[in-house]
């Protein structure tokens, strides 16, 4: 993967001050190093600067970015971050179509395929991905992003100057971009987070491209448009011809994600989404004679102290010993102490450049960085709880009845550490009820749908359009923050179009949850690891941890300085840290209780001082 970054003015000429203009661009690539270790480019012409850093994995040699090309008077321009998995099959087309190539990148595939065809080739593409591309012929600029958002694209105009990057440090980068968080931030902060609204940046004038947007900035306008959106449809098929086509889509799906020139991995957690990636890798590689490697995360004295319950009924090591058995992986157990959890916990504000889950994400960033001691290249289970419906709250009559985020339905928990003055001012409930039904009202649905149906669809969506959106962004930025590769084969979106469409009782036939899915896997796994109950990611359950944060945060509120202090009530978090360990129900998610409170609070006050911010 790569970052991206860069600036367009079609008042300007960039060119009466060349050095620095390019030191910008420079500046822009080493605030987002980390994203691309191997290598850097920048390009400068008089109306626009692109800037890119790259980590190699496809086209080691010759894959360099900017990638220039120009036919007679005209010349293009593109930076990219991703992958394009069908790139076999488009370059084939191309080349019959008189397309001349001088690399074996995906770059250089997207960018023939728009010289072209223009900006509507953008549709063929099956992958993850952040375009910027200069048309110098038609004077305009194109951002992309891929369908689901699960490659990042931010932006904010300076005046008549459009700046964007692949994260928020980037536009940071830029002179005028200043760090200010006016009321409706600290609401996206306090009422949604550690998700945000979709399209919002969370700093003031800072927004996100969308999933499936492209936006044309030109001379004279800027428009936007989509070139992708979920749509319903009747959904024909019989039960069995679902279980046929879902499963060809899953395994085609991981097949073409293995696409690399470097060896690939797989996070092997001993569910069914994880294991149903690693058996389908592990099966591939043998064929050539190679043997995949696999990582499982854990917490150290996890089997000491972890409580068993609704949510996370069984510890994953004896499912993964199982798995690796099976599918003869080479395989890493890795562990996080309470001081790695800790100390990762502010790296994670710095990856995300934003509060964000907490240890749920500090964790998986920890475990991120032991990976690259082996691999660039990762395939993981993510999305398919929420594409198959696997949280409880799919199954759940209060979700049906609750008009808000199934996964966070409560703004209490959200307050109790905040100050009574700031939640009046806030109007939390009312931001985040506003958020909820402008989801709603998008929902895309059939006229025959019964109010049953249309409720699930709302619920699919919801989930689609948030809580994927935010573990898609604790993915990528806790992989990138390491150097690593992480890529999402059951969020293809062809699986996404299909299975949004199927009627519950052929998700979740007699009530299986994900049973849609094993039905798919049938054969593909051992039937202990199929048919075993849901799971989520682990967490540590070790009292030790829960004192570490409580000590940490008196500390912070002795601080006469920190910032979060103006935010916060000293005597609700007194009381909260005198209250019994478990500090009541999840406030986000599943996992997302008490001691994730503290920690979230933690990044808050980091987050305001290391990025100076201005509150207005």
């Amino acid at each position: 993967m790569c970052s991206i970054s860069g600036f367009f003015n079609p008042y300007v000429n960039y060119m009466t001050d060349k050095p620095k203009w390019k030191g910008i661009l420079e500046k822009m690539n080493r605030i987002q190093k980390h994203r691309g270790p191997d290598d850097e480019g920048t390009y400068l012409s008089s109306l626009c600067g692109l800037a890119h850093v790259r980590l190699e994995i496809i086209d080691l040699i010759t894959g360099q970015q900017p990638m220039v090309r120009k036919r007679q008077e005209r010349e293009c321009v593109i930076v990219f971050n991703g992958e394009i998995y069908n790139m076999a099959e488009l370059k084939a087309e191309l080349l019959l179509e008189g397309a001349e190539f001088q690399t074996t990148s995906d770059t250089e595939v997207i960018l023939e395929g728009y010289m072209l065809h223009g900006k509507d080739y953008i549709k063929k593409l099956n992958g993850i991905f952040a375009i910027a591309l200069w048309d110098s012929n038609a004077g305009e600029l194109y951002l992309f992003r891929d369908r689901l958002g699960v490659k990042p694209l931010f932006y904010t105009m300076i005046g008549k100057t459009l700046v964007f990057a692949s994260e928020i440090k980037g536009l940071l980068a830029y002179p005028g971009v200043r760090p200010v968080v006016d009321r409706a931030g600290l609401c996206e902060i306090f009422a949604l987070g550690p998700a945000k609204s979709y399209g919002k940046g969370v700093f003031k004038d800072v927004l996100e491209v969308l999933p499936g947007e492209c936006i044309t900035f030109g001379h004279t306008s800027r428009s936007k448009e989509f070139y992708w959106e979920l749509k319903s449809r009747p959904h024909e098929d019989s039960f069995a011809q679902t279980v046929e086509k879902t499963a060809w889509l899953v395994e085609d799906s991981i097949k073409k994600q293995m696409l690399s020139d470097i060896p690939i991995s797989t996070f092997l957690s001993g569910g069914v989404d994880s294991s149903l990636v690693t058996a389908i890798c592990a099966r591939e590689l043998k064929k050539q004679g190679k043997v995949l490697n696999t990582f499982s995360f854990d917490f150290q004295n996890n089997d000491k102290y972890f409580k068993s319950n609704s949510f996370q009924p069984s510890q994953d090591r004896p499912y993964v010993e199982q798995m690796v058995d099976f599918a003869g992986t080479n395989h890493h157990f890795l562990e996080c102490t309470n001081q790695d959890q800790l100390d990762c916990l502010y790296k994670t504000v710095d990856a995300r450049d934003l509060p964000c889950m907490a240890d749920v994400e500090s964790s998986l960033l920890y475990f991120c960085s032991k990976v690259t001691d082996y691999n660039k290249v990762t395939l993981t289970g993510e999305c398919a709880d929420e594409i198959f419906g696997g949280y409880p709250w799919f199954h759940s009559q209060k979700a049906f009845q609750t008009n808000a985020f199934p996964w966070s339905d409560d703004m209490s928990p959200r307050q109790v550490l905040l100050s009574d003055s700031l939640i009046r001012e806030l109007h939390m409930e009312e931001y985040a009820h506003e958020a909820y039904e402008n989801t709603i009202s998008e929902t895309p649905g059939l006229p025959e749908d019964t109010p049953e149906e249309k409720r699930r669809r709302e619920i699919s969506y919801l989930n689609l359009r948030w809580f994927m959106v935010t573990l898609l962004d604790r993915m990528d930025r806790t992989s990138m923050y390491n150097g690593l590769e992480a890529r999402v084969p059951l969020a293809d979106y062809r699986i996404v179009e299909y299975v949004f469409n199927v009627p519950w009782h052929m998700k979740c036939p007699d009530g299986i949850v994900k049973g849609l899915l094993r039905h798919a896997g049938e054969g593909l796994l051992p039937k202990e690891v199929l048919w075993r109950k849901k799971s989520p990611y682990p967490k540590t359950y070790d009292p030790a941890y829960e004192k570490l944060l409580g000590q940490q945060l008196k500390e912070v509120l002795a601080d006469p300085n920190a910032p979060v202090r103006t935010l916060l009530d000293t005597k609700k978090v007194d009381t909260f840290l005198n209250s019994p360990s478990d500090y009541g129900k999840p406030w986000y998610g599943q996992l997302m209780a008490g001691p994730q409170m503290l920690a979230y609070m933690l990044q808050v006050n980091y987050w305001l001082k290391k990025y100076h911010v201005q509150i207005q």
